[in-house]
């Protein structure tokens, strides 16, 4: 599977396996089987690294296999920063980005020469014969060894190998004065093929999980998602944490690579970002729907005609509450889909011309600041709605990110509030077109379709973590906004009264946030708010 294709949610626990996960088993088993992997080559792998004698080993393994991911993903320059491109993409110069990609080679082979610790010597023995043997027969038996791949170690070896390669090839090709987008894919591919010919270093598959990386630390958090009842909605939750939580780790990881030097290596971090969030992002908006859908049709049918009545009640409440879960999944879809597309398309500086590295370092940092209570906002906004009141505090082992979590929350409600005022205020002043005029009602109608967009991005989530006491009212009114493609003068007036209703429940809320002790002594910067505000409604 490529990193931009939604992930599979059936997966297999070894090379001939296809048995679905059932019960509580939806979490053990995206740990464990998200990447294909034979059984007896994932425990020879964690043996390899609880003996590896490396420091910091498991940080040094998680950045390799997000380089590695990175670079894959980084191929696709639909997972590159900047404003949305004008030009033909076969006239775009892809120096910079040839650039990026070959520092991101040359810290694979660094990381991996760290890992080999003692074999990374018969490497450097084996490339000086590589270099002295001349016989073909000789040299055929030594590639022969070189690829085989039975432990960690072998396919250690074999990386180095291949990337070894490839960084001579692009530093052949940066020679040219032009590199096309032909050669940079051609690359690039061929990076591709080596990674996934790799029989232990393989992140490649789109939204995949390991032990090792991605275990929920939180015991509270743990709990919450084992006690989601439904085997659909357990894998769905399951994995909704455990992508926002990875999500977060891949931010952390380009803060440290924007602080080094190059800091454009942190452009292959936020590729596997943009590229794993498009996929979370589209698989809850399209598949989450049809699976609690399958998931209740079977539990319906299972009930006889007998038992039919006295099970009304409780599969009503189960209904319900399965239609809370799909609300709660598409409003964090449509977050994701909102904050990335900002962040990219307006934050984070083109991969194409990259500014000075110290501004290159400052815009990188800023982007990483922004996203990381965003994300971490929407885990709270999660755990709320499958009713449990946890502290950001322990949700996130860390003290400041109660405080990030508050001053987010404070911003989105203040930038929600202008958008409902702004709605609510453009309706009471549209026109009804006139009768006949089918043209006119498609055009006034736009700027429905406008705040509904945002309302699944931004309000929906206020609605829930916010306990709004008018909430089945107002998601009615959406709802029949939604449901018809012209200006209804009868529920569009219904939808404004609601709105205006709201807005004076934010404005509250607001000033209740402010109030908090995480935020006391932090003014709201209304201007930097202001600012964002521009930013969303621009994307």
């Amino acid at each position: 599977m490529s990193p931009n294709e939604p992930p599979r949610l059936v997966l297999a626990t070894g090379a001939d396996s296809t048995q679905v996960p059932s019960g509580r088993d939806g979490y053990r088993h995206l740990l464990t089987a998200s990447r294909t992997m034979r059984r007896d080559h994932a425990l020879a792998r964690e043996a390899w690294l609880s003996g590896l004698s490396a420091p910091k080993k498991n940080e040094l393994l998680f950045e390799l296999e997000v380089l590695l991911k990175g670079l894959v993903c980084f191929a696709n320059p639909r997972n590159h920063p900047g404003p949305p491109r004008r030009t033909a993409i076969v006239a775009v110069d892809f120096r910079e980005p040839l650039l990026i990609a070959k520092d991101g080679v040359a810290r694979v082979l660094q990381i991996a020469r760290a890992l080999l610790d003692q074999e990374e010597r018969l490497f450097v023995f084996q490339r000086y014969l590589e270099h002295e043997i001349t016989q073909d027969s000789a040299r055929s038996r030594f590639a022969r060894a070189g690829g085989a791949q039975e432990t960690p170690e072998d396919a250690l070896i074999s990386l180095r190998h291949g990337f070894t390669h490839l960084h001579e090839l692009m530093d052949a090709l940066l020679r040219q004065e032009k590199i096309g987008f032909r050669a940079f894919w051609a690359v690039l591919g061929l990076t591709a093929r080596e990674i996934a010919r790799n029989v232990f270093f393989n992140p490649i598959t789109a939204l995949e999980f390991r032990p090792e990386f991605d275990r929920i630390k939180s015991p509270e958090v743990f709990e919450l998602v084992q006690s989601v009842q439904g085997e659909e909605a357990h894998k769905l939750v399951a994995l909704s944490f455990l992508a926002l939580y990875r999500m977060i780790r891949y931010l952390e990881l380009a803060d440290m690579m924007a602080d080094g030097s190059p800091s454009s290596r942190a452009y292959l971090a936020f590729a596997v970002l943009r590229s794993d969030g498009r996929a979370l992002s589209s698989y809850l908006r399209t598949q989450a729907g049809n699976q609690l859908g399958d998931g209740y049709e079977r539990e319906l049918f299972a009930v006889s005609a007998r038992n039919l009545g006295s099970r009304y009640e409780g599969l009503l409440a189960e209904g319900h509450r399965l239609l809370g879960i799909k609300g709660t999944l598409d409003g964090i879809a449509a977050k994701l889909r909102l904050e990335l597309r900002r962040a990219f398309e307006r934050s984070i500086p083109s991969a194409n011309a990259p500014p000075p590295p110290a501004e290159l370092r400052r815009k990188l940092q800023a982007a990483s600041s922004a996203l990381r209570p965003a994300l971490k906002s929407t885990i709270m906004f999660l755990t709320k709605a499958l009713g449990a009141k946890l502290d950001a505090h322990f949700v996130f082992d860390d003290l400041a990110a109660k405080r990030e979590v508050g001053e987010r929350l404070r911003r989105d409600v203040w930038m929600f509030a202008q958008i409902v005022r702004g709605f609510a205020a453009k309706a009471a002043v549209v026109r009804t077109p006139e009768k006949g005029d089918r043209w006119a009602g498609v055009e006034s109608f736009r700027f429905v379709q406008e705040f509904l967009s945002y309302f699944r991005a931004m309000g929906y989530p206020l609605l829930r973590a916010n306990d709004y006491p008018r909430f089945d009212q107002f998601m009615a009114a959406m709802t029949s906004l939604e449901e018809t493609d012209l200006l209804d003068p009868t529920r569009l007036t219904v939808a404004v009264t609601e709105c205006e209703a709201f807005h004076g429940f934010l404005t509250q809320v607001f000033e209740s946030i402010s109030k908090r002790d995480e935020l006391a002594g932090t003014p709201f910067d209304r201007r930097a708010a202001a600012e964002a505000l521009k930013l969303y409604l621009s994307a």
